[in-house]
């Protein structure tokens, strides 16, 4: 059985995607995949089990990136086609079943709007892949614990909580008495000028801080999120790997909606700012809500 997966550019997207995948997965033991996504989204799928070809489909002027990858997936019968980006691609391959996203925006969480293309309910929540060698990497980084992980970089400046409240909350979880008291410090961050930039103040507060700024592939980065006891971090594609690999997770929201982009995990929540700026987000705020996550669960 072959299937045809057809997902996000973005990386946050195309990790909400991968709980479909999953189902996929469990559902269709002897099923092969192709999965196509966009550059930057690659390494979210590099691990997957049974993946039998990755197409990196890079925009073009012209929408030419749609016929481009079209020459590569028309000479093969699928089985099962699903296109998450809403394009005719589904349609104009020969196919034995064909699943496809709507476009446009939605009330909703994203999750619930994937679900609805294979039917699924309650939606499966994401997943992260790794590998042996990712997890032995991730171990020589972050050895022991319990590890502080913050992600204070976004793709969007109005989506980045101030620098000193990062730096607040770590050293109240941390100090002595805190939800984390002892925990050592790493830093998160994207490849980049923009994304070091944005992490510089929080890691010059904390020299002794693990700079993995810019330094990991997304399966390396996978697997040093699980061996987080907490990630703090805004709204952005690893607050979304963070969730999708079971680590307590706890996304900063001011301008963008948590309502449809909040993270998706077995222990994670939103934190929002009042006003719709990450101006209007206050530490005190973020370390309750930290502290709310990682108390132990109450007997029933």
């Amino acid at each position: 059985m072959r299937i045809l997966f057809v997902t996000s550019t973005r990386i946050g997207d195309a990790v909400l995607s991968t709980g479909l995948l999953g189902h996929l997965l469990r559902t269709h033991p002897e099923a092969r995949f192709t999965v196509a996504c966009g550059p930057a989204a690659a390494g979210v799928f590099t691990r997957m089990p049974r993946l039998e070809r990755l197409i990196i489909v890079a925009k073009r002027r012209l929408s030419l990136h749609w016929p481009l990858l079209w020459a590569q997936v028309a000479f093969t019968r699928w089985d099962l086609v699903v296109d998450l980006r809403a394009s005719a691609l589904a349609w104009m391959v020969p196919a034995a079943r064909r699943a496809t996203g709507r476009g446009g925006r939605r009330p909703g969480h994203r999750l619930s709007h994937l679900a609805e293309v294979l039917r699924l309910s309650p939606p499966p929540l994401p997943v992260a892949w790794t590998a042996p060698t990712d997890e032995a990497r991730a171990a020589g980084l972050l050895p022991g614990g319990p590890w502080l992980v913050l992600g204070p970089t976004a793709n969007w400046s109005g989506k980045v909580w101030p620098a000193e409240r990062f730096v607040a909350v770590a050293r109240a979880l941390t100090a002595p008495g805190g939800a984390l008291a002892g925990a050592r410090l790493a830093v998160l961050g994207g490849p980049g000028e923009a994304e070091r930039a944005m992490a510089a103040p929080v890691l010059a507060a904390f020299p002794d801080a693990v700079d993995l700024v810019g330094t990991l592939d997304l399966p390396e980065v996978a697997a040093a999120l699980r061996r987080a006891a907490l990630f703090v971090g805004n709204d952005s594609g690893l607050m979304h790997l963070a969730a999708a690999c079971g680590t307590p997770t706890l996304g900063l929201f001011g301008p963008t909606e948590a309502g449809e982009y909040g993270p998706s995990g077995p222990r994670a929540a939103a934190v929002l700012a009042d006003g719709r700026t990450m101006e209007g987000l206050p530490a005190g705020r973020v370390i309750a809500a930290a502290e709310r996550l990682l108390a132990p669960p109450v007997a029933a």
